[in-house]
Formats: structure tokens, sequence, C-alpha cells
């Protein structure tokens, strides 16, 4: 099978669960349905997914090897959280999805429970990319409490951003995504009433938001 038939098969599939789940709810919706919704048999389903709950996170090793070579290619003196933001928003699927997919997309991801054993293996191994990369800046191995440290404060940024944006749709989830990590380069200051203050300007809405 060509990797654009794959491709294609793919997205049908994503597209017939994302519609069925709107109108029904993901419990509710079964593989079978969306197999036939898709227009593919159930074994095809299951050439491309493991499972229903997989259908939320496709192609989301590929987009991880493409962020951990980006990663690989950042300048030394580019400010780390500024990295980590722009990676972030360059190889998500909110540019595939369109605002309105990933919107979907993203709330099923956080707030579906039948999804958050999915979700934490897929941001394990996001934030080992994260980590990989701060080990490279602090000259530290992957597993030293710095690097860590570096993954999970981008981890913690990144979803915090995305709930804000899910509770404001009028919200830009880039924007709140830079807020997110500028703010995350001030923790260390965050006891003093500069800092706070800076805080309280950066989750503001910009004008014209």
């Amino acid at each position: 099978m060509t990797n654009a038939l794959q491709q294609t098969s793919t997205e049908a599939i994503e597209k017939a669960a994302l519609e069925l789940i709107a109108t029904r709810g993901f419990q509710e919706v079964t593989v079978e349905e969306i197999a036939k919704a898709a227009g593919v048999s159930r074994r095809t389903f299951f050439r491309y997914f493991a499972s229903k709950n997989d259908i939320l996170f496709a192609n989301f090793a590929e987009l991880l090897k493409e962020l951990d070579d980006w990663f690989a290619a950042v300048p030394n003196d580019r400010p780390m959280f500024d990295a980590i933001a722009e990676g972030m928003m360059r190889f998500n699927r909110a540019t595939t999805d369109g605002p309105v997919a990933h919107r979907q997309r993203m709330e099923l991801i956080l707030f579906t429970p039948a999804l958050k054993a999915n979700a934490s293996l897929r941001n394990a191994e996001w934030l080992a990319v994260i980590a990989r990369f701060a080990a490279r800046r602090l000259g530290a191995p992957e597993d030293a409490l710095g690097p860590q440290l570096i993954g999970h404060i981008s981890l913690g940024a990144a979803n915090a951003a995305y709930e804000r944006w899910l509770g404001d749709a009028s919200s830009d989830l880039g924007e709140l995504v830079r807020r997110a990590f500028r703010m995350a380069r001030t923790l260390s200051e965050l006891d003093t009433a500069t800092t706070q203050s800076s805080w309280r300007q950066a989750w503001q809405p910009a004008t014209g938001d």
C-alpha cells in the first residue's frame, strides 16, 4: 500500500470518527460504526489503529520525530522556552486539523476518562523529547533533574495554554502558548512583586484578541 493511500485511509477514519463522536459521544461509538462510516472494513481499521482510543493520536509518532529533529537544529543562542513554544506549535495537529476539529480532538484527549492512559503515554513521550533538548543545552544526562524539570514545566505550560484555549472560543492558541512559556521563564522570580505583576499582565488577552 502506498504512503499516499495509507494517509488517505487514515484521514478518512479520523474524519468519520470525529464526526460520529461529536454527535454521540466517545463511549457510544464503536469501531464497527467508524469503519462503516469511513468506507473500510473492520480489518482495515485495525491496520491503521490498534484501538478506537488511538484515533485521537494519529501521526503522533511522526510529529514527535519531526519535533525531535527540529530541536536538534535549533541554534544554541535561542532561548530554550522560546524554542519549545515554537516547536510545540510547529509540530502539533492544529494546522492540519483546523481550529474546530483540533478543539474537538483536544477536548476529547484532555477530558475523556477513557483516554487518560493513552494521553499519559503520549505525554511521557513528548516530555522525553523536551528533556533530550534540554539535556543538550544543559550538558546533562536526559534523566538528570534539570532536563526532567524542564520537560515537566513545558508539559504543564502546554496543558495550561490548551485548557485556557478550550475554555475560551475567542482565544488564540498560539498566543496562549507563547504567553505560557514566557511566564515559565520567570518561575524562579515569582516571589517578587514585579514578576507577579508581569504574570497578571501576561495572562491578559492582547489588544485585538
